[in-house]
Order: structure tokens, then C-alpha cells, then sequence
């Protein structure tokens, strides 16, 4: 290989976009999921029914970004991508960018390769309010339907979601601290009553509720509309901005928490801010969107295959792959049934329970 050819590396001889052990510098590996985002993004708005050609959407941004033309007034495609699509699309990247951020928290925070955002009730909290509201809030809460219009599920949800929280958090209280455990082993109860409370809900519900209820218990985005996306948008940022503050506490909880306290780490009050972070993206996710699984595990495992266990890049990079994972399955779900669409649950559990498995099999061997 000639001087000119030669590819840029380290005083160690390294590669200089890669690290010893065969992953990506931070820097490459963000920069790399940043780049898969925006491709996924790109490859799904020209996908679905009403399927818009590359090079008609190159030119709807273009005109967008110069100011030569808005979205009021323009041809049928440019009217389904503005109004439809792109709504659609970004509530898919905030939705996915929560769900990856909240499942590197827990995995961080427990320590353990196989944690998930469901792991502590969240999800099973907002789904058992959501469910409530669908089945009998038209009798119990009569004025709830008429007073919040459209709003009245997606906040009995994040409600839900919040509530449990604050159950598992004051059960886990001892003496000494918050207990990881007892939260896991509360989770685990609130998770059995959840799915009691769905169950019985499921049997006293009419055709049409059941119906309803199922669709939102699969997940999807079909519901995103513009006030959802800034309002869900809002809420994951200002998670992100937090976690953000969390990656050096959750380096040094890796090594056990009296280490942590002994490297002057806030270790109580980091795990209480993990689990509040964890609390409002998934509750604010899922009120808009429903169930979407299996995202907060695959996400964190795809950063540390290429870029190791540093929370600095797992936490960022965790929200970056989520949102290209959540986008990508939801053009997926829009075009492999058309003209109808998959539930984008469904979807996600097709990919995620094979990588859970695998995360399994090498959990057992050690790794």
C-alpha cells in the first residue's frame, strides 16, 4: 500500500478510527448512528402507501429549506408528506430516541445486560391506565372523554406510568438507601397485577373496546399528529439533557456502588434521577404510541457491540439507534400488509425476542 494510500493511525499503531479491542472511537461510532438515522429517516418517507419517489422528496426539502415553496398549497404528495408523513416520522424518532435512552438507564442502573424499560411497570402502569379509560371511562369518568377530547387516553397513560413509578420507588426505600433489588422484585409485582387488571378489562370489554384496546396495546404511530410530536419531543429532550448528567455515575456504578460513593459519586441520588428520566420517556412515549417493546433492549446492546460500555456514547447512541429502529420498523409496518398496516409492536418483538435470546444464551456463558 502506497504513503498516500495508507489509512490514518495511531502512535500505538491502531487505526485512528478505531480503539484496541475493535470498536469505534466515540466520535466515529455517533457519528456513524447519526448518519444511520438520517438514512432510515430518508428511506421511510418515501415508503407506504402513498409511496412519494426519492428524487420528488429531494425536492420537497429543497424547496422547504430555501423558502421557495411551503407546505399550504402544494401538490398531492407534498400535502401527504407535511401533513401525514413527516408528523408521523418524527414521532417515530422521539419515540424511538426515549425508549433507546430509558433502556440504557436501566441497563445501566441495574447493571445487568438484560434490563428493559418494562422491567420496574412503567409500560404495564400506563397500559392498565390506558385500559381503564378505554374499557370503563365513559362510565366511571364520565366527563373525562368530553373535557380532554382525544387527549384523555394519552394522559390516563402517562399518569399510569408515572403512578407506578412512584409506588415501585417508595417500596424500594430501606434504610440504607434505594434498594435495585426490591425495585426489580416490585417491578415484577406490579408487571403480574397489570396483566391481571388487562385480563379482566379484556373480559368485561365490548367488541369495539377490545378491539381498541388491543390496537393500542400493539403499538403503533398511526395516531402522531403535530401537538403529540412537540409534546413527546419536549419531554424526551429534556430527558436526554438530563441523562446526560448521568454518564459518569453510571460508569462508576458498573464497578458496584461502594466503589462509586468511594469515587464520590452521588449514588442515591443518581439512581433517583435515572429512574425519574426512565419515568417520563417511556410514560410520555407511550401515551402517544402505546406498547412498543423490546426497543430499550435491542438499542443499548447495538452501541456497546461497536462502541463499548461507555455510558458518554451508550447513552446518546442508545437514542440515535432507537430512532432508526422505531422509523424503520414503522416503513415496515406501513408497506409488508398494504393496503392494511402491521401493529409496529408486533414488528419490534419480531426482531427483539431473537436478540433477547442471544443476549441470553451469552448472559449464561459469562460475557
Amino acid at each position: 500500500m502506497t504513503q498516500a494510500m495508507a489509512v490514518p493511525r495511531t502512535r500505538h499503531g491502531w487505526p485512528a478510527w478505531r480503539l484496541p479491542s475493535g470498536r469505534l472511537r466515540p466520535a466515529v461510532a455517533l457519528g456513524a448512528l447519526a448518519l444511520l438515522a438520517a438514512l432510515t429517516l430518508l428511506w421511510a418517507s418515501a415508503q407506504g402507501a402513498f409511496a412519494i419517489a426519492p428524487a420528488q422528496l429531494l425536492r420537497m426539502l429543497g424547496q422547504w429549506f430555501s423558502g421557495q415553496a411551503g407546505p399550504e398549497g402544494a401538490a398531492t404528495q407534498e400535502l401527504v408528506f407535511w401533513h401525514i408523513r413527516l408528523p408521523r416520522l418524527l414521532l417515530g424518532v422521539v419515540a424511538g430516541a426515549g425508549l433507546g435512552l430509558a433502556g440504557a438507564l436501566m441497563q445501566g442502573l441495574f447493571r445487568n445486560p438484560l434490563a428493559d424499560p418494562g422491567l420496574i411497570g412503567i409500560s404495564s402502569g400506563a397500559a392498565l391506565a390506558a385500559a381503564f379509560t378505554i374499557v370503563l371511562g365513559q362510565h366511571w369518568l364520565p366527563g373525562l372523554p368530553t373535557g380532554l377530547g382525544s387527549w384523555a387516553l394519552a394522559l390516563s397513560a402517562f399518569a399510569g406510568g408515572m403512578g407506578v413509578t412512584v409506588v415501585i420507588y417508595l417500596l424500594a426505600q430501606t434504610q440504607g438507601g434505594t434498594r435495585v433489588g426490591l425495585m426489580l422484585l416490585a417491578g415484577i409485582a406490579i408487571n403480574a397485577l397489570a396483566a391481571a387488571g388487562l385480563g379482566y378489562l379484556s373480559y368485561v370489554s365490548s367488541d369495539e373496546q377490545l378491539r381498541n384496546l388491543q390496537l393500542w396495546l400493539m403499538g403503533s404511530l398511526g395516531q402522531s399528529r403535530w401537538a403529540t410530536v412537540w409534546l413527546v419531543g419536549v419531554v424526551v429532550l429534556l430527558c436526554a439533557v438530563v441523562a446526560r448528567r448521568l454518564a459518569r455515575p453510571l460508569n462508576a456504578l458498573a464497578l458496584g456502588e461502594a466503589q462509586a460513593q468511594l469515587l464520590g459519586v452521588p449514588v442515591e441520588r443518581s439512581k433517583r434521577l435515572a429512574v425519574v428520566v426512565t419515568a417520563l420517556a417511556v410514560g410520555a412515549v407511550t401515551s402517544a404510541t402505546g406498547i412498543i417493546g423490546f426497543i430499550g433492549l435491542v438499542a443499548p446492546h447495538g452501541v456497546r457491540l461497536i462502541a463499548g460500555p461507555d455510558h458518554r456514547v451508550v447513552l446518546p447512541g442508545s437514542a440515535l439507534l432507537g430512532a432508526a429502529l422505531v422509523v424503520g420498523a414503522d416503513a415496515l409496518a406501513r408497506t409488508v400488509v398494504q393496503p392494511a398496516e402491521m401493529p409496529l409492536g408486533v414488528l419490534t418483538a419480531f426482531v427483539g425476542v431473537p436478540l433477547f435470546l442471544w443476549v441470553l444464551r451469552q448472559f449464561r456463558s459469562g460475557l
